[in-house]
């Protein structure tokens, strides 16, 4: 555990956007954009977001045997959205080590082990926008050994774990063929100048590859003791909130710790477990609103409990349930013209260049303890273009899998995670 000291009050507040956005400093920009660029490129973001579910459901249901594409106090940072390379993610900034370094993070619900590219390199690093991090240079760092209980516990993980001389060795790998290999070590952790944590646990990844090109690596806000939410909870009491800013170019927050208490406007739904073991968030969602009107779904189709998630883009639901919401939707659109969908994913897309606005219905989810809670606006829609605008939901394979709550139907919500009380909580317009 990492040291510090209980504090309810304690919060640390990072800033977060979206890595693909154009005000990122990943953003690369293009004098050559078309709109069929734009299509191969969000054609891109829903493949590796399929995978993603695909590893996601592939955990739940402890297949890790199948090839991984097909299986596949308070302290608040500012979240950014990761519209850079291909991925629906968001990222956050920390640094680590001594002196610090600043490094820009995936922030991701849905993984314990956070890890960084390390130099030296061995084999493969993919380019980063800051400088690789280089252990060598810091007087905090230290290697974790192959006798200790933190090292023998990442197998159980779904962590790979080996050793060299002595050394503990990770491997982890994800649902798009994207993984990171390296040492596991202990750093000093900089949130704000004010929150610092020494003894870290972290990946220092000397062979890297995937869709993580820009970002630095991954923040691990999982379930598991690994995480930065159990590795903090002396400070924080494992209690953390976001928000996802609605557009690229909008701030957001990932905070750590309760701060000046929890508002009056968030309202709360117990935290489940779909599968022990597992670092996912699962919420029991029992029904959907669409226009304010419950749809003729059973609760039982819900059954296989909903995951919610940072890191999947489209909300995914069982096939009774997808049915049910489309057909109810397509109804309240009928006076908008529909047109193809992209990437086999999204299948209900609307072209509105011809309209100057466009009314749709809400969409609430309800949970099974009373909860109703209303989707933002601007978490109902994926928009490809003016004339691709999708219904942003999509049906599993088949009702055996359970539900995910995308990062799109999160869009400007402030969810807040108190996981030492086994609760999530929601509110509206948490950022812009």
């Amino acid at each position: 555990m990492i040291s510090g000291h209980k504090n309810n009050k304690a919060s640390s507040v990072l800033k977060v956007v979206h890595k693909h956005g154009p005000c990122s400093k990943f953003h690369k920009s293009s004098k050559t954009s078309t709109t069929t660029c734009d299509e191969k490129y969000h054609a891109q973001i829903l493949k590796q977001d399929q995978a993603r579910v695909n590893s996601i459901h592939s955990r739940l249901n402890h297949n890790n045997n199948k090839d991984p594409l097909t299986q596949s106090a308070a302290t608040t940072l500012p979240a950014k959205s990761g519209d850079v390379i291909g991925s629906g993610n968001y990222i956050v900034t920390v640094s680590l080590g001594t002196p610090a370094k600043q490094l820009s993070l995936i922030f991701d619900t849905g993984s314990d082990l956070t890890w960084t590219q390390c130099r030296p390199c061995l084999g493969s690093c993919y380019t980063q926008s800051e400088p690789i991090f280089d252990p060598s240079l810091s007087t905090s760092y230290k290697t974790i050994s192959c006798t200790t209980a933190a090292c023998t516990h990442l197998s159980s993980l779904g962590v790979k774990q080996s050793c060299f001389d002595s050394t503990c060795l990770y491997t982890v790998g994800y649902g798009d063929l994207s993984f990171s290999i390296g040492v596991f070590g202990s750093e000093k952790l900089t949130l704000t100048p004010t929150d610092v944590f020494e003894g870290f646990l972290f990946g220092c990844g000397l062979v890297n590859e995937g869709l993580f090109n820009g970002s630095a690596g991954l923040l691990g806000l999982g379930r598991s003791n690994i995480s930065i939410v159990e590795q903090t909870a002396n400070k924080y009491n494992r209690f953390f909130s976001y928000c996802l800013p609605s557009t690229s170019c909008s701030p957001g927050y990932l905070r750590f710790g309760k701060g000046g208490g929890s508002s009056n406007a968030v309202k709360f739904t117990t935290l489940s477990t779909v599968s022990q073991g597992d670092p996912y968030y699962s919420l029991n969602v029992t029904g959907i609103n669409v226009g304010g009107t419950k749809l003729p779904i059973s609760a039982s189709v819900f059954s296989r409990g909903t995951v919610i998630d940072s890191g999947t883009v489209i909300t995914r639901l069982p096939p009774a349930a997808y049915s049910a919401l489309r057909a109810a939707f397509l109804q309240a659109m009928m006076s908008y013209p529909l047109t193809e969908g992209v990437f086999d994913i999204l299948d209900t897309c609307y072209d509105f260049s011809s309209f100057k606005t466009v009314s749709y219905p809400s969409i609430s989810f309800v949970f099974g303890d009373g909860l109703t809670q209303d989707l933002d606006a601007t978490g109902i829609f994926y928009v490809v273009s003016v004339d691709k605008v999708c219904l942003a939901f999509t049906e599993n394979k088949d009702d055996s899998q359970g539900g995910i709550i995308g990062n799109v139907q999160q869009k400007r919500l402030k969810v807040v995670y108190d996981v030492a009380g086994g609760r999530v909580g929601f509110a509206p317009a948490g950022c812009p």
